[in-house]
């Protein structure tokens, strides 16, 4: 980028505008001049300038400089970060420091010297470099403070399908791709997800999710690609989006197979172009982002059926996972129980050491159909009702008849799903938020189940 970056003049004289122009085009990436401050907000959004000469007096009034003080302030009120440079022909001490107190970066007074309008200017471009590396330094801060409030990401597990996906991720430790994960609702998709960015190049870098079952069609763009203030009815201020939080770092898009056609387009877009530009933008702002995103759909079907994008397909899954069910995770079922019962009794406050022989009977012989996510609440429930120093088969509510996995025979995985929610919807009486938590799903998800088993 040229030395400058971009400069917005703002005067009423164009002798000035044009020799202002013909000075600064050589050292600036582009300059736009203004003869009057009344377009104010469409340069600022539109233009994004880093630097603004701004003068202090226009025709309504030539001496006091309080129109170039209301523009600054208008300015400011846009962007709170602006690089303004205040110019009058009528310098003196009290109107500079009028205007640097306002919020003004600098002053200079006409006739300029050429050398030292430029050496003014390469001081204010180094100072918006300095802002703009702050603001991004504080969105990373705020990215990466929520995942400092999250445990370390563990895979416990000794089952065969665990000991592949620990191995498949420690090859991908200096491996910057897409990954997809793929495994039925609960089997712990985003519990994966965090395991493979801690274990990869991009660990220190910020880690923004995205659920697209929670996020209705009309929303989606906006959270993806973020907006500019003015884009709708109710944009009062710009908003980056996911995409553009995550630069430098990691993007979680979980429920991918529920994007829409049109969302899907763009986001291809958005990955094959490797920038994007905000609604209501006209600015592209590059992104570099790696994408793991995770499904309980059969994608491949979703391609052949032509639901789901050929090329977007093959753009996020240059790796693929498949996370086991739990059912076919044998003893993984009691480590995952004790890990689970320990964090429990921690987080209540229990004197509870351990989980009786026939309640472990019990629990290995469930089919599971809600995975480790139902495992967890099944844990945690028995755990708060519990007042011994033992879980017992008793304290266990489970929502569908228990099968066992290991004789060969066929599960009926759809009547055992229907079970489970059919129980939960009862037991809460109709209450969907409260079933959709007890299922350990979204209310979204629980909706989309409903229609699905035609319940």
């Amino acid at each position: 980028m040229p030395a400058l970056g971009k400069i917005l003049i703002i005067d009423d004289n164009e002798d000035v505008l044009f020799a202002l122009h013909l000075l600064l085009e050589p050292y600036a990436e582009k300059v736009k001049v203004m003869r009057s401050p009344d377009r104010i907000v469409h340069f600022i959004t539109d233009f994004r300038p880093d630097i603004v000469l701004l003068d202090m007096n226009f025709t309504r009034d030539t001496v006091s400089g309080q129109e170039g003080m209301d523009c600054l302030q208008e300015i400011l009120k846009l962007d709170r970060h602006a690089v303004v440079v205040m110019m009058t022909a009528y310098a003196d001490t009290d109107k500079a420091v009028q205007a640097i107190k306002a919020g003004a970066t600098d002053f200079v007074s006409k006739p300029w010297e050429n050398d030292k309008l430029l050496a003014t200017l390469h001081a204010a471009m180094k100072l918006r470099r300095s802002q703009t590396e702050v603001g991004r330094l504080e969105e990373r801060v705020e990215a990466l403070s929520a995942e400092r409030e999250t445990p370390q990401p563990l895979l416990i597990g000794e089952s065969e399908g665990m000991r592949n996906i620990v191995s498949t991720i420690g090859r991908l430790r200096e491996a910057d791709v897409n990954v997809l994960l793929l495994g039925e609702n609960g089997t712990g998709k985003d519990v994966v997800a965090r395991y493979l960015l801690a274990h990869s190049s991009r660990a220190a870098e910020p880690f923004v999710t995205i659920d697209v079952g929670a996020v209705p069609e009309t929303l989606f763009e906006s959270e993806l690609f973020g907006y500019e203030k003015g884009a709708f009815t109710d944009a009062r201020k710009e908003k980056k989006g996911r995409l553009e939080l995550a630069h430098g770092g990691t993007l979680f898009l979980d429920e991918v197979g529920n994007l829409s056609p049109a969302a899907q387009s763009k986001l291809l877009t958005a990955l094959e172009k490797r920038r994007i530009v905000r609604l209501g933008g006209t600015h592209e702002i590059p992104i570099d982002v790696r994408l793991i995103c995770a499904t309980n759909a059969d994608l491949h079907a979703q391609v052949t059926e032509g639901t789901f994008r050929q090329d977007l397909f093959y753009r996020i899954n240059t790796v693929e996972i498949h996370i086991p069910p739990l059912r076919e995770r044998g003893e993984d079922i009691q480590l995952l129980a004790d890990h689970f019962l320990r964090t429990y009794a921690r987080k209540y406050k229990k004197d509870i050491r351990q989980i009786a022989r026939e309640a472990r009977g019990k629990l290995q012989r469930y089919a599971w159909p809600g995975n480790v996510r139902e495992l967890q609440h099944a844990i945690e429930r028995a755990v708060v009702l519990c007042n011994a120093d033992t879980l017992h088969a008793d304290d266990f509510l489970l929502h569908a008849p228990a099968s066992h996995v290991a004789d060969g025979g066929t599960l009926n995985l759809e009547a055992l799903e229907r079970n489970a929610v059919e129980k939960a919807v009862r037991l809460c009486e109709g209450n969907m938020s409260r079933a959709a938590q007890m299922l350990g799903i979204t209310r979204y998800s629980l909706y989309r189940k409903l229609e699905k088993l035609g319940l």
